[in-house]
């Protein structure tokens, strides 16, 4: 049990340190307005798939995602500096569409059910 606790707080400390670094601006241009959605980390904390919501077109979504792939050293660099943790995990991001998904569907039932 203690396994599980200890990977979910990483995953919140990430979250919330990510979260952070992405919000002051990491230098590059090529990324957006990201938000984090959600950290897994796996249990040997090893590897973190890091899920963002980016707004914008298709180019700029793309865009972004190869900005923050590209400063993965940088934020791994940072964490390492910020967490005491013995291993800093692999950073892998990924577009979360979910949000985007949730957005529509809620725009299309207020359409249908206007209060």
């Amino acid at each position: 049990m203690m396994r599980f606790k200890r990977s979910q707080r990483i995953q919140e400390l990430l979250h919330e340190e990510i979260s952070n670094l992405i919000q002051k601006g990491l230098k590059d241009p090529r990324i957006g307005f990201a938000t984090l959605t959600k950290v897994e980390v796996t249990d040997n904390l090893k590897h973190a798939k890091v899920f963002v919501s980016i707004l914008g077109s298709e180019e700029e979504k793309k865009q972004t995602l190869e900005g923050l792939r590209s400063a993965r050293g940088f934020i791994r660099g940072a964490l390492g500096k910020k967490l005491y943790l013995k291993y800093i995990p692999e950073l892998d991001f990924r577009r979360d569409d979910n949000a985007e998904h949730v957005e529509k569907i809620t725009k299309i039932l207020n359409e249908l059910h206007p209060r």
